[in-house]
């Protein structure tokens, strides 16, 4: 009968949906921990009883857990106690479907001290995660995050912490669907915000009389956004390689050539020769490079004669390291990866105390203060059961080291690696809302699909499309350099720079973005004007005239205000 009332509740809901409007995305996420939670998202979406006003309705134990419906305050809240298992806990039945894209979130408080949440649905015996945070005593945290299922079926959601000893609170609740046209549709209402601009160009002639009927040809030369690849030292040299490279991408990352097992081979022996090539190669056409990265905390990516120092010696030498890649590459980069990994990792702070990677930091700061410095991590985007680097842990190491006193304030940036095998879009998005509440700079830095490769590809767009659209995100570098030896996960092109599918997605994406040289032709109207909506970039401007034979040639750059959006077309005059 519950089943039946279920299926019901849904049908009824997916029937409203379809004579509404599309619903908007909604972007914010709460980083701080709170007094009183806010009302749900969406009010709830389909979650019954979202704010806990109508006592235990929609909601009952799971597990072994003892269910109490509390009030402080005004504010009315369900919590989960006596607690044996990790996944004893309070619950809701709701019925998920295959296809739609789920966003949730719920603010959660636990009874003693700090322990991780996790928010669960049980579906046809599988649990799937759809996001952590990190539960407080005495004050509320935002959980978001989102999911997708494989089958069509009813589902349990509850909560899950490792620590019995504490009860979990839940208020707040939201379970809001989507459908993938309107996941697309977030997607084109978010690039008209944070990736294109309007221009309005006006054509007179010498005499200030506007011209109507002129041609123009406007065409994109270089991508605002950020956008490239990984490459490794097999590029120089490589004429074919070159110009597939330099034909379609704004900035890389070097795989291998500037980590320190690359540059000091031999204790007290640096070689920057191949990095100082590969450096001068991309600035000469015109190509950022982010720098990957002044130290790696995986104890396997030392180099080899690291491991047998003492700690003073490996301390004086992690000093010499720092001083010598960064000053060396001194305001060349767009941002340093500083401590490699270092949520997951502790190669460091095993050998030299709990300090060693805030140490490095401002190391590097005072040697290069106008560098963005980024913690870079994997896993934060890509597995929402990986409590090691779940946005919340990735929120708790950025505290600590916007606390680092230094003289003048480090410039952090978020870099998310990104390494995917099956991705779940919707926990992605929510992740990425959560770390831009910070204010900071957020790239993808190393983006790959691990997948079988029939899907490979498919997955690799989805990725791709969910990170240039939100508006947070501010550069992308895919981790496909080529290899004659192979790629790391996955390769963009065959070894005569081919496209192959992963390729082909790459130039569709670029040319949907204004790259490879995409134009946009029109003519003025009877007024001499002419508008378009066009991505940030440089373009090149052509204007011409048959009846008067005549022709003229401008450049202009379309840039994103991000200090006050822009409610009229970029004005352009030009006279020919």
């Amino acid at each position: 009968m519950k089943l039946l009332l279920l299926l019901l509740a849904f049908c009824c809901l997916s029937l409203s949906r379809c004579e509404e409007k599309s619903v908007p995305y909604d972007y914010s996420a709460t980083i701080e921990c709170l007094d009183t939670p806010y009302k749900p998202q969406y009010n709830g979406g389909i979650i019954v009883n979202p704010d806990l006003q109508n006592g235990s309705l929609g909601w009952s134990q799971f597990g072994n857990a003892k269910v109490d419906f509390r009030e402080f305050g005004g504010n009315k809240f369900v919590v989960a106690t006596q607690r044996n298992q990790s996944s004893d806990s309070v619950s809701q039945k709701v019925y998920l479907e295959k296809g739609i894209l789920y966003t949730f979130s719920a603010w959660l408080q636990v009874s003693i001290g700090e322990s991780p949440v996790s928010a669960v649905f049980k579906i046809n015996g599988e649990d799937k995660h759809a996001g952590s945070v990190v539960a407080e005593s005495k004050c509320w945290s935002m959980l978001k995050g989102g999911l997708t299922v494989d089958e069509s079926g009813p589902a349990d959601l509850y909560f899950e912490s490792e620590n019995t000893t504490v009860e979990i609170w839940v208020d707040s609740v939201s379970l809001q669907p989507f459908t993938q046209e309107e996941w697309d549709s977030h997607h084109e209402q978010s690039i008209d915000k944070a990736r294109k601009g309007a221009v309005r160009i006006r054509v007179m002639n010498s005499k200030g009389e506007t011209i109507p009927n002129a041609t123009i040809s406007i065409e994109q030369k270089k991508l605002g956004f950020p956008f490239g690849c990984a490459v490794e030292n097999n590029i120089l040299g490589n004429q074919a390689y070159q110009n597939w490279f330099t034909q379609r991408f704004t900035v890389t990352t070097f795989g291998n050539e500037m980590k320190w097992y690359s540059t000091e081979r031999i204790r007290g022996q640096e070689d920057y020769s191949t990095a100082d090539a590969m450096l001068s190669f991309f600035k000469k056409h015109g190509i950022d490079v982010r720098g990957h990265n002044i130290l790696w905390d995986d104890p396997k990516y030392q180099p080899g004669w690291v491991n047998s120092l003492s700690r003073n010696d490996l301390y004086n030498a992690v000093k010499r390291r720092v001083f010598s890649v960064v000053s060396r590459y001194k305001g060349q980069l767009t941002g340093w990866d500083v401590v490699n990994e270092n949520l997951h990792f502790s190669f460091f702070e095993s050998k030299l105390g709990s300090k060693a990677s805030y140490n490095t930091y401002a190391m590097a700061h005072a040697f290069d203060p106008r560098t963005t410095m980024f913690l870079n991590e994997y896993n934060t985007l890509e597995q929402p059961n990986d409590l090691a680097s779940s946005p919340a842990r990735y929120l708790g190491k950025l505290r600590d080291l916007q606390s680092i006193q230094v003289a003048g304030k480090i410039p952090l940036g978020i870099g998310l690696e990104s390494h995917f095998s099956t991705p779940n879009i919707p926990y992605m998005r929510s992740a990425l809302d959560t770390l831009g509440a910070t204010g900071l700079p957020i790239w993808l830095t190393e983006v790959d699909v691990d997948a079988p490769p029939n899907v490979r590809a498919k997955y690799f767009e989805q990725v791709l499309r969910e990170g240039h659209a939100h508006p947070k995100v501010k550069g992308m570098v895919m981790w496909t350099g080529y290899s004659p030896s192979g790629c790391y996960r996955m390769c963009l092109t065959d070894g005569n720079f081919k496209n192959l599918p992963t390729g082909d997605v790459v130039d569709k994406l670029l040319r949907e973005w204004g790259g490879l040289r995409s134009q946009t032709i029109g003519v003025t109207d009877a007024n001499g004007f002419f508008e378009a909506s066009l991505f940030h970039g440089d373009y090149d401007l052509n204007i011409s005239h048959p009846l008067t034979n005549s022709k003229s040639s401008y450049n202009f750059t379309l840039t994103p205000d991000d200090s006050s959006p822009k409610t009229q077309p970029s004005l352009f005059v030009v006279r020919i």
